[in-house]
């Protein structure tokens, strides 16, 4: 894999994007993170690291949970957590002394993903851990460096953010092929897609009309652009120009039919560094040489912990069982060098999650979702890089048993105390007046409507009763 000098613009424009990232990231945390871990939260987090600590003593229990709320694990402690973050992440999109403050926002992220135990279980924190990480070694010195021309992108720097962009691509396409899914091989994977995601937006509705041929068709696109576009990366300038005008639209239309947070944003950008400043010099943007690449006890450091993390992350995908996969296994907590692969199989149908409560137990009331399907006249929106972390768990725990998901029944037992930070994460509280006796959660199919039904009755979703889920709680 080459890299090509000149990356001044690619730079700038990827720390603004990965601040914008991070302050999502945090924002998204602010809303959330007292109902999902705080005091009276679903799994507050002083509980958590109290076990961490019996079974990790000393300075390894931060190995096993590398979050800076060992230091205080109280509701404000989590506030100062989010407001540091959002802070840091602020200042890196406004450029201000953004080797320092990439490496806060990085840092301050881990603290709240090494937190949040179940509610951080997804691909895309770990692609953006990695890209924080990594950046702290690309980001130029200085308060205010501008385009830092006199402090050049590292060539090493900038291979690992394109190597990770290569794995995510690449690594997707690879797990399509390994799962054996029926639907990648008779190329209906995108069939019902649109509906069976997370959190699918209206404009999905409109894709989900679509024939079976067009269906097909993006399914052998998706397939062919993962799998082989991504080695462009590997030719000449203009064909990595080429790759990136091929990629961007894909990241964007995935942007625009689902909500997958932050992560196809993060993609998107990192594919920005497959441009060079001759580029930006071409259509009409003025970029300064580069200084030569300095030949410093930093820059050699630099160079040997990336390639460090570029093994680790060889390690991981080829050697993780085994003694040569300690690398790998030795920065695991800190998601910096992590396999990668999207949608190995797809779902095929929507569950949908819903919690009801109830006072005499004959009358049952849902509590209003803000993000999720739940009334089917309502068009699904368009909310990332936002991510619902609550909603988007309960997606996941829609595909298995009530069992692999106790964190559910803990749910229950927050609205069965009408518990604020706990109700903050619903749309509203059925219950203000005054607590349910009863609470349960009831499991739902969702699936788009056709032309036809939209225009006779306006529903967006059709929605059929499967029955309970993981039980009823009752007040005693």
């Amino acid at each position: 894999m080459t890299t090509p000098r000149g990356h001044l613009w690619a730079r700038w424009i990827f720390l603004r994007a990965l601040g914008g990232i991070f302050v999502s990231a945090f924002l998204s945390l602010a809303f959330q993170i007292h109902g999902l871990i705080g005091s009276r939260g679903i799994q507050p987090v002083g509980a958590y690291l109290a076990a961490v600590a019996e079974v990790a003593p000393g300075p390894l229990r931060i190995w096993y949970a590398p979050t800076l709320l060992w230091l205080g694990s109280g509701d404000g402690a989590l506030t100062a957590l989010i407001v540091a973050g959002l802070c840091a992440s602020v200042l890196l999109t406004l450029n201000i002394w953004p080797r320092l403050t990439v490496a806060l926002s990085t840092i301050l992220f881990l603290s709240c993903v090494g937190a949040l135990q179940v509610f951080s279980s997804y691909q895309s924190d770990g692609m953006l851990m990695e890209a924080g990480f990594v950046s702290s070694f690309l980001a130029p010195r200085g308060v205010r460096p501008r385009l830092g021309a006199s402090d050049p992108p590292a060539r090493a720097a900038v291979f690992m953010l394109l190597w990770e962009w290569f794995r995510i691509y690449f690594g997707s396409g690879v797990v399509k092929i390994l799962s054996g899914d029926v639907q990648w091989r008779t190329l209906t994977a995108m069939d019902h897609y649109y509906e069976n995601n997370p959190l699918p937006t209206w404009i999905g509705w409109y894709a989900q009309q679509l024939p079976h041929a067009v269906h097909a068709a993006v399914t052998l696109g998706i397939l062919v652009l993962q799998l082989l576009v991504p080695w462009m990366l590997l030719l000449p300038r203009r064909a990595r120009i080429a790759c990136f005008c091929i990629v961007t639209p894909l990241q964007v239309a995935i942007i625009l039919t689902a909500n997958y947070a932050f992560l196809n944003y993060l993609v998107l950008v990192l594919g920005v560094l497959l441009l060079d400043d001759d580029l930006f010099r071409a259509i009409g943007v003025p970029a300064p040489e580069s200084a030569p690449p300095a030949r410093t006890p930093w820059a050699y450091a630099r160079t040997a912990v990336l390639a460090g993390l570029w093994y680790a992350t060889i390690a991981e995908a080829f050697f993780a069982g085994s003694a040569f996969g300690w690398p790998a296994r030795a920065v695991e907590p800190f998601r910096i060098a992590e396999r990668y692969g999207l949608f190995a199989v797809m779902t095929t149908e929507q569950y949908e999650i819903e919690f009801q409560g109830s006072r005499d137990g004959r009358t049952w009331t849902p509590y209003p979702f803000r993000f999720k399907p739940q009334d089917p006249l309502k068009p699904p929106g368009i909310y990332a890089p936002y991510q619902p972390r609550f909603e988007w768990n309960l997606w996941f725990a829609s595909l298995g048993p009530p069992e692999a998901s106790s964190w559910v029944v803990e749910t229950e037992a927050r609205l069965l105390a009408n518990e604020p930070s706990v109700l903050r994460l619903f749309a509203g509280n059925p219950f203000a007046g005054a607590a349910p006796t009863q609470v349960r959660t009831v499991l739902w199919r969702y699936w788009f409507t056709d032309w036809a039904t939209r225009r006779a009755t306006g529903r967006w979703w059709n929605r059929e009763l499967l029955g309970p889920y993981a039980g009823m709680l009752v007040r005693e």
